[in-house]
């Protein structure tokens, strides 16, 4: 009998197979990998210890969506654009804060037609004064925030191009004018009158900012307000102006010492008329209509001193 270990063919253990042992370590030693064989039907990715599985080409995780970037001049013009509108909006509240409070509206007005002995407050402003004033001045006054960006932006074009200057003033911005800017001219004073159009849009209705405008605007011929040239060129309440007397009044507001109807009778006919057809052009009269207003007489009576009552 021999002793020892069973050998082969004895029927002791070297007659089973041999199994490979997953954590031995080859003649490499420590830290060498000896990759195994992959098993039928099972797909096979050669790893690294350490190293996370290769993703799809160009290393992006699977899955992951890509954001695409805007190109760099894209980029730029927006931060440009925002950079811009930035310093504008801070430019805007500065010029808010320096501007005149527009809470002295109605005693500056009272002041003024005070000054030129002109009742305050006037009567009510009729809407046919009212219609041809919007018609002919600011046709888009019931909309427009205290300025008109599109008649602004028409001033700007003409100006660079020599253009003569076509007006862009609003109703507001003229009415800042007589009570806040009388006699200034320049650049940074239509800014101001701008600012000033906005804090009233933002601080009176419409009905109260025609009415503020009636009452202190100059006709012509030293009738200062509505209600004293009503009466003086025709003798009438403002609620008793026919649709011609109150086209012709509305035009005098531009140029009312070149446009006066007891000095300049023709000039004034032809402002007359170019109301009538901004009311034709805002729908507010037919050409039949205002054909017939222009035919009709303007019973001018004219003079300081004259005519009705001005309340």
């Amino acid at each position: 009998m021999t002793t020892g270990g069973p050998g082969r063919g004895d029927g002791g253990y070297a007659d089973l197979p041999t199994v490979p042992n997953p954590l031995a370590w080859d003649a490499g030693g420590p830290g060498q990998h000896t990759p195994t064989q992959p098993l039928p039907g099972v797909p096979h990715t050669s790893t690294s210890p350490g190293m996370p599985p290769a993703g799809p080409r160009g290393g992006r995780a699977p899955g992951r969506a890509t954001t695409p970037r805007l190109p760099r001049w894209l980029r730029r013009v927006l931060i440009a654009v925002l950079a811009l509108a930035l310093v504008g909006v801070l430019a805007f509240a500065t010029l808010l804060l320096i501007t005149p409070s527009v809470s002295t509206a109605p005693s500056l007005a009272e002041a003024y037609a005070q000054a030129h002995g002109a009742a305050y407050p006037g009567p009510a402003v009729p809407s046919r004064f009212a219609d041809s004033l919007v018609a002919t001045e600011d046709h888009r006054f019931y909309s427009e925030p205290g300025f008109d960006p599109i008649a602004i932006g028409r001033v700007i074009i003409g100006r660079a191009t020599g253009q003569p200057d076509q007006g862009g003033a609003t109703l507001y911005q003229q009415l800042a004018k007589m009570l806040y800017t009388t006699g200034q001219a320049g650049p940074s004073v239509e800014v101001e009158q701008i600012i000033l159009g906005i804090k009233l849009d933002l601080s009176y209705s419409k009905p109260q900012i025609m009415q503020l405008y009636a009452d202190v605007a100059y006709f012509g011929h030293g009738y200062y307000g509505l209600a004293e040239a009503s009466c003086g060129y025709f003798g009438v309440t403002p609620a008793g102006l026919t649709w011609p007397q109150a086209a012709l009044l509305a035009g005098l507001v531009q140029a009312p010492t070149v446009d006066n109807p007891i000095a300049h009778y023709t000039v004034a006919r032809s402002r007359e008329a170019h109301v009538l057809g901004r009311l034709v052009a805002t729908g507010r009269l037919t050409q039949a209509e205002a054909e017939r207003a222009y035919r009709a007489p303007l019973h001018l009576v004219g003079g300081p001193g004259t005519g009705c009552a001005a309340r």
